[in-house]
C-alpha cells in the first residue's frame, strides 16, 4: 500500500525553544511536548510525574452518590448482586475489577456475560431472566445499558434495580435506572469525559471504597485490569486515563493477576508496554467473546487457583488460535470476492457470505481495508437477518454513510470509524447500492490514499540513550498520545540489510547517515520487497524510536513504518 506522508503542523518555535532551555531536552522533545499542549516547566513536570492525587473526585459524576448508596444498602440488606459486562475486553475487564473488588468483602455476587451469537450486545432480555431467577435485585451493568431504556424498564417490572456504568454516547431518553454513571451525559458535571467502561466501574468501586473509610492504595492492585481495557478500546491516553494506564502498567509488570500475566505469556527481562498488551492479551480476552463465551475470560482475570488458570489460559490461546486462522482464510475468500475489475473500481467494498462466523467480521473488515483502502462492510447470516461490520479510513465518517443508507437497514449503530448493522437478506443488494452511491458522492479524492502522519524531521545523531529515556516517559502511548514518528532523510543501506521472517516477509535494517556516518539497526516489517529499493540509492524512512533488548544488551533501533526512495523536504506528503 502506497503512503501519503504528512508532518504534523509545526508548534510556535517560541515555545519549542522555551522548553527546550527551561527543561534541557533536545527540541525535538520540546517540538513533541508542544504537540501534546505541554507549555511551560510546570505543565511539563505534572505531564513527566503522573500522580493519582491528580484523579478527580468520583462523586463529581452525576448520580454517583446515588450508585453508592443502592451499593451500600444491598450489601447490608444481603442482596444478591449481578455484574453484568459487555463481551468485549472493556467489558470483560470491568466485570473482573468490579468482582475482585466486591469479592473481597462480600459472597453474594454474581457475574454475566450476554452470548455474543444469541444475545448480542448490551443488556438482554435474557440476562434479566437469568438475573431473576437467581433472585438478583441488583444488576450493576457495565460497558453497556445507557441505551437500554426498554430493557431497565422490564428489569423494574421484575423488582430488579440497575446500576449502569456506561461511556458511550447516551440517547435522548435515559433509562430508568437507581444511576447512569456516564460521564457523557449532558448533564454530568464530570470533568474527564474519556473514561473506558472499566474506568467508569472503577469511580464507581472508588467512590465505594471512599464511603467505607477505605485507603485509595488498596486499590491499586486493581490497575494492571484497567490498563488492559484503556488500551485494548483504544480510548484517549490522555488526562486520568493516562494517569490510570501508567500506574496500571506499574501493576502489571510488577504484580500482576495470574490469568493476565499467563495471557502475557508470562514475566520477561525487559517491562511489557501498554502496546504489548493490546496485541497480545486483548486479542485473546477477546477471542473468548468471539469464538465462544466472554464469561471463559472472566473466570480467567479472576481465578487465584494457579492449576485453573493454566487450563483457563491455554483453552483461550487455542480459541485465538482458531480466531486467527477463521479471520485469515475469511479475509481471503473476501479478497477473491473483489478482485474482479469492476468490484475493484467501486468506492466501497461490500462483502457477504451466509457462512462467516459473525465473531470475526469485524477483523475481517479491517484486514480488507489494509488491501484496499475504502470504506468496508462484511455481512454473514445471523439467524434470518443479516448482520454486518463496517470500518472506514482515516476523515470519512461511515456512521453518517450508514445513516443516510438507513432506509434498508432494520438497525444499526457505531461511530465514525466502526459500526454494525442488520438488515433483511431481500434489502442486502439495495443496501449495497444505496451505500456505494452514498461514499462516491461523498469520499473526497485525498482521503482514498492512506497517510502517516509524522511528527518531526530528525537525523541519526539526533539519537541516544538519554533522547530515547525522555521519549519513553510520554507514554503510555496511544489515541491522542501516540508514539511519535519521525522523519529520517537520505539514509543509504550499509548492504547488511536483509529479510527475514517466514516467507522473507520482513526486513532487518542498518542504516546510515551519509553526512554524519551514523548507523542504526531498524526492523521493517511486511516491507521484505522493499530490498531493492534500500540497495538501489538513498531512502527516506518513517519510523519509531524504540529500544532492542536482548540478553541484558540494549540497542537503539528504528521500527520502519514506510520506506520511499529519498526526496526533498519540499515535496513532502
Amino acid at each position: 500500500m502506497d503512503y501519503k506522508w504528512h508532518l504534523r503542523a509545526t508548534p510556535d518555535p517560541s515555545v519549542t525553544a522555551h522548553l527546550s532551555e527551561v527543561l534541557n531536552v533536545h527540541p525535538i522533545l520540546a517540538q513533541l511536548l508542544a504537540h501534546r499542549g505541554v507549555t511551560t516547566f510546570e505543565s511539563a513536570r505534572e505531564f513527566f510525574r503522573p500522580n493519582l492525587a491528580q484523579l478527580h473526585d468520583p462523586f463529581l459524576m452525576a448520580d454517583m452518590q446515588a450508585a453508592v448508596l443502592r451499593l451500600q444498602t444491598a450489601i447490608k440488606k444481603g442482596e444478591t448482586i449481578m455484574l453484568y459486562g459487555d463481551y468485549d475486553v472493556d467489558g470483560t475487564t470491568a466485570v473482573s475489577l468490579m468482582y475482585a473488588y466486591f469479592s473481597g468483602f462480600y459472597n453474594q455476587l454474581h457475574t454475566y456475560i450476554p452470548d455474543r451469537y444469541k444475545e448480542g450486545y448490551g443488556v438482554s432480555t435474557a440476562g434479566i431472566d437469568a438475573a431473576k431467577s437467581l433472585g438478583i435485585t441488583l444488576i450493576v451493568a457495565l460497558d453497556c445499558g445507557v441505551k437500554s431504556v426498554d430493557k431497565v424498564q422490564y428489569a423494574k417490572a421484575l423488582g430488579i434495580d440497575f446500576i449502569i456504568c456506561d461511556h458511550h454516547n447516551p440517547g435522548a431518553e435515559l433509562p430508568d435506572a437507581i444511576a447512569v454513571l456516564d460521564p457523557k451525559r449532558a448533564d454530568c458535571q464530570y470533568p474527564y469525559k474519556e473514561l473506558s467502561g472499566c474506568g467508569v466501574g472503577f469511580k464507581l468501586v472508588q467512590a465505594f471504597h471512599a464511603k467505607r473509610g477505605g485507603d485509595f492504595e488498596e486499590l491499586h492492585p486493581l490497575l494492571d485490569l484497567l490498563a488492559v481495557s484503556i488500551g485494548a478500546d483504544i480510548v484517549p491516553i490522555t488526562g486520568e486515563n493516562r494517569i490510570l494506564a501508567h500506574f496500571g502498567m506499574q501493576v502489571l509488570n510488577q504484580n500482576p493477576r495470574p490469568g493476565l500475566m499467563a495471557l502475557m505469556g508470562g514475566p520477561r527481562e525487559h517491562p511489557y508496554s501498554i502496546t504489548d498488551v493490546v496485541f497480545t492479551a486483548g486479542p485473546r480476552i477477546n477471542a473468548a467473546g468471539r469464538m465462544e463465551h466472554g464469561k471463559i475470560a472472566v473466570e480467567l482475570l479472576t481465578s487465584t487457583d494457579a492449576t485453573r488458570v493454566k487450563t483457563l489460559a491455554a483453552e483461550v490461546n487455542a480459541l485465538n488460535a482458531q480466531r486467527q486462522s477463521l479471520d485469515k482464510s475469511i479475509t481471503a475468500t473476501a479478497l477473491e470476492m473483489i478482485r474482479p475489475a469492476e468490484e475493484w473500481a467501486k468506492e466501497t467494498t461490500v462483502v457477504y457470505d451466509p457462512n462467516w462466523s459473525k465473531g470475526v467480521i469485524g477483523i475481517v473488515a479491517s484486514r480488507l481495508i489494509e488491501h484496499r483502502y475504502r470504506p468496508t462492510i462484511v455481512f454473514t447470516k445471523s439467524g434470518e437477518k443479516l448482520a454486518g461490520s463496517a470500518r472506514s479510513i482515516y476523515g470519512f465518517d461511515v456512521y453518517e454513510a450508514l445513516e443516510a443508507s438507513s432506509e434498508f437497514l432494520e438497525q444499526f449503530g457505531g461511530h465514525m470509524y466502526a459500526a454494525g448493522m442488520t438488515l433483511h437478506p431481500e434489502h442486502f443488494e439495495s443496501f449495497r447500492n444505496k451505500f456505494e452511491a452514498v461514499v462516491k458522492a461523498s469520499l473526497p479524492d485525498d482521503l482514498k490514499s492512506p497517510v502517516i502522519q509524522y511528527d518531526a524531521e530528525a537525523k541519526l545523531e539526533d539519537f541516544d540513550f538519554k533522547f530515547l529515556n525522555i521519549l519513553q516517559q510520554f507514554g503510555p502511548f496511544g489515541p491522542e498520545n501516540m508514539n511519535p514518528i519521525f522523519c529520517l532523510r537520505g539514509l543509504m543501506d550499509t548492504g547488511a540489510s536483509r529479510p527475514v521472517g517466514a516467507d522473507e516477509a520482513h526486513l532487518k535494517l542498518q542504516l546510515v547517515d551519509p553526512e554524519s556516518g551514523v548507523v542504526m539497526d531498524g526492523i521493517a516489517f511486511k516491507m521484505g520487497p522493499k530490498l531493492a529499493l534500500l540497495q538501489s540509492g538513498p531512502v527516506d524512512v518513517v519510523a519509531h524510536l524504540e529500544d532492542n533488548v536482548w540478553k541484558n544488551s540494549r540497542k537503539l533501533q528504528l521500527r520502519a513504518l514506510d520506506i520511499r526512495p529519498a526526496q526533498p523536504f519540499e515535496q513532502n506528503g
